[in-house]
């Protein structure tokens, strides 16, 4: 319970959620929020100039000696998650409105987490190296993958238009950034590695800047006066469906799969997870003048949802006894 409750009362999330209320409250007007456009793309671009400095591609592709697996997780991530997502449009617009259908979607395109799918992973002591390497595989690739959903599956839902200049943004913003790290991998990958305190104060101040900002355009477009509570509420209950939905599916695919245990928990952990560090900086640029703040949301609350559900369940897989069956016997069951 104290790992529950730990998760619950996570500083940085209490944070988010802090800084979503202080939004609403005192937005961004004028200059201020001229400025904190900018603030907010710089530091978009340097965390993603850190994500292409800290993962390995080498690392990565060793990894995927064990192809099985991380293919069925990404087939969760980028085939599953979408899939669910399409078929989820019959809420709209009668449950709820088009721009929450829109993050509904949205959080369906964007990669795996990084850190908790590991921390997750080891707690129930299952494969940790293959979570390393499917958690960053996957937001290796969601870098290019992600975009290329919103502008295949959004524009053709009519969810979202995608001009030529949103592209630029993607590759001026996202793209760019993630190649030059890996170009300068070689040369700071040794100071990161040193220095955690500059790139974990990157990687959560982008994230809380670009909340600030969403939810900032949001109280300035009036977009929260026309959303229904009971409508967030049902967001809220389709966001916990459809987690509830996918630790199922990818639980039992890991038995068809003939899977160790050890494995299974890296699919069930990798394969059900959304990033909100990566999904939320990629709202920032691929949903320009529209209502960020109120299609981030669906993300948000899901984010929250799978940490406490995840953890209750890696709480229970901790506590098996030591003397449970070997990965090759799993295996042959």
């Amino acid at each position: 319970m104290k790992l529950l409750r730990d998760t619950v009362l996570d500083p940085f999330l209490l944070s988010i959620f802090a800084v979503a209320v202080l939004a609403s409250l005192f937005p961004a007007t004028g200059t201020a929020e001229d400025v904190l456009g900018w603030v907010t793309r710089i530091a978009i671009a340097l965390l993603f100039l850190i994500y292409g400095a800290r993962l390995s591609p080498r690392d990565a592709w060793d990894g995927l000696k064990h192809w099985r697996l991380h293919s069925v997780i990404l087939a969760s991530t980028y085939l599953l998650f979408p899939a669910l997502g399409l078929a989820l449009r019959i809420l709209e617009p009668g449950l709820i409105s088009d721009d929450l259908y829109t993050g509904v979607l949205f959080l369906c395109l964007v990669p795996s987490t990084v850190q908790s799918s590991i921390a997750f992973t080891s707690i129930a002591r299952g494969n940790v190296a293959g979570a390393v390497v499917s958690a960053s595989f996957s937001n290796i690739i969601g870098v290019f993958v992600t975009p290329l959903l919103v502008i295949a599956l959004m524009t053709t839902t009519g969810s979202v238009s995608i001009d030529p200049g949103s592209i630029l943004d993607i590759v001026l913003q996202l793209l760019l950034p993630f190649a030059v790290g890996q170009l300068i991998r070689p040369w700071v990958t040794g100071w990161l590695t040193r220095h955690s305190a500059p790139t974990k104060l990157v990687d959560r101040g982008s994230i809380l800047l670009v909340v600030f900002a969403a939810f900032s355009e949001s109280m300035n477009q009036h977009v929260w006066s026309s959303v229904a509570v009971w409508r967030i509420a049902v967001v809220v209950a389709v966001c916990a469906v459809l987690l509830a939905v996918v630790l199922t599916i990818t639980w039992y695919a890991g038995k068809w799969f003939g899977f160790p245990l050890e494995d299974r928990l890296v699919l069930l952990f990798c394969g059900s997870k959304k990033s909100l560090a990566s999904g939320l900086p990629m709202a920032t640029v691929l949903f320009v003048g529209q209502p960020v703040g109120l299609i981030v949301l669906p993300l948000l609350l899901f984010h929250q949802i799978q940490l406490m559900v995840c953890t209750v369940i890696a709480q229970r897989f901790a506590r098996r006894p030591e003397s449970e069956p070997s990965p090759a016997a799993s295996a042959a069951d």
